[in-house]
């Protein structure tokens, strides 16, 4: 039976336990498994090549992103040193012009060191992504809504570009989840996630996510993710099988919250510009009505300079500053000097990463709560 994604969350995947009855799947903590003789398994060797509750999650993530071929990894950042592992020397990607710090980091501090290299492109510029193309460029790195900006990206008109040069498109779907947006009906062949943010969703796991649809890429992957390693742990695998059950009752809230917040801020004057794909003033709003089912609940903004950014954040008292996102409590950050700190000063100022530039991840609490607090923390910011 083909189920809705409200559903899909909640029993898709392997659904409980057969052999017990069980409605969860169980965790199975062990490192390694009994062998009938040699050469004879029951299906399972080694926990770093194959465990029972990560494999249940990894059939899970790829029913919800209607893919054939889902792994778990370690961290969102495992998940994408498996995936550049498919990459080598001589070989370029082309990569959004704002895109998480750390993939910034490891693709300029480790696989430059390996002769892979990359070029920036603002790829919600379709002229731009085509311009970029050449022989060795192998694939088109994408995150849409982008962090930390929500520059939003046409992933089908993008997709039609990789494929008429036969080069891969990977999506990074974590701002959106597959709740909201399902990347591979949108022609991508790898979509990645950091299931520690809205796949969790409590603040309480950190995980990756690889979700592919075709079985020569998926094999490579499988042989990366038992080769290098960083794989999911059982725990925390049952772990994210348990919040990806809330994840739509979750992703509801956060965007309702969310478009109250940006709202407010836009008629506040607090806000010298606001970033947020759910705003008919933003570039990407048809875009984004079009490929995905809503605008997430990640808001962008630049304090107005008659406030003090370094004031504000002392000054809030229920949204937390924090490293991170997608928990169900709302969590500030300074991209600048946080997450896309690794990123040279003029890089990240040239695109608007400016130190005014605020990063919301709005959470699940009472909106008018998250309100009050952040406009006593403004107005108790005045310079």
């Amino acid at each position: 039976m083909s189920y809705k994604i409200d559903s899909l969350l909640i029993h898709g995947g392997i659904d409980g336990d057969e052999t017990t009855g069980a409605v969860n799947v169980p965790i199975y903590q062990t490192s390694t498994y009994k062998q009938d003789g040699l050469g004879e398994n029951r299906g399972w060797e080694y926990s770093r090549t194959g465990n029972p509750t990560r494999a249940a999650l990894e059939k899970l993530i790829a029913d919800l992103e209607h893919g054939k071929y889902g792994l778990a990894f370690a961290s969102g950042l495992a998940a994408i040193n498996t995936v550049l592992s498919l990459f080598k020397e001589g070989d370029k990607l082309i990569v959004s012009d704002n895109i998480y710090g750390g993939t910034f980091r490891i693709l300029d501090n480790v696989f430059k060191n390996f002769g892979i290299t990359y070029e920036i492109v603002d790829t919600s510029d379709l002229d731009a992504v085509q311009k970029a193309i050449s022989d060795e460029v192998k694939a088109i790195y994408v995150e849409s809504p982008a962090n930390p900006l929500l520059t939003v990206t046409d992933i089908a008109a993008v997709a039609e570009i990789s494929k008429k040069n036969d080069k891969l498109l990977i999506v990074d779907n974590t701002f959106m989840t597959p709740y909201l947006q399902r990347p591979i009906e949108l022609g991508a062949d790898i979509v990645i996630h950091s299931g520690t943010k809205y796949l969790g969703g409590h603040s309480d796991t950190i995980s990756g996510f690889v979700v592919v649809d075709n079985k020569e890429i998926a094999d490579r992957l499988y042989y990366l993710q038992n080769a290098i390693g960083g794989v999911l742990a059982p725990f925390d695998s049952f772990l994210m099988i348990r919040g990806i059950k809330t994840l739509g009752v979750r992703m509801d809230r956060h965007v309702e919250n969310a478009v109250k917040i940006a709202n407010w801020l836009k008629e506040s004057g607090y806000a010298e510009k606001i970033y947020f794909p759910g705003l008919e003033s933003d570039p990407g709003f048809e875009t984004q009505k079009k490929q995905a089912d809503g605008p997430g609940a990640m808001i962008s903004f630049v304090l107005d300079k008659k406030y003090d950014y370094k004031k504000f954040f002392k000054s809030l008292k229920l949204v937390t500053l924090a490293e991170s996102l997608g928990g169900v409590e709302s969590l500030v950050c300074h991209p600048a000097s946080m997450t896309h700190a690794a990123i040279p000063k003029e890089i990240r100022e040239e695109v608007g990463i400016v130190d005014e530039l605020i990063r919301l991840s709005v959470g699940i609490e009472n909106v008018q709560d998250i309100i009050d607090d952040l406009k006593a923390a403004i107005e108790n910011s005045k310079a």
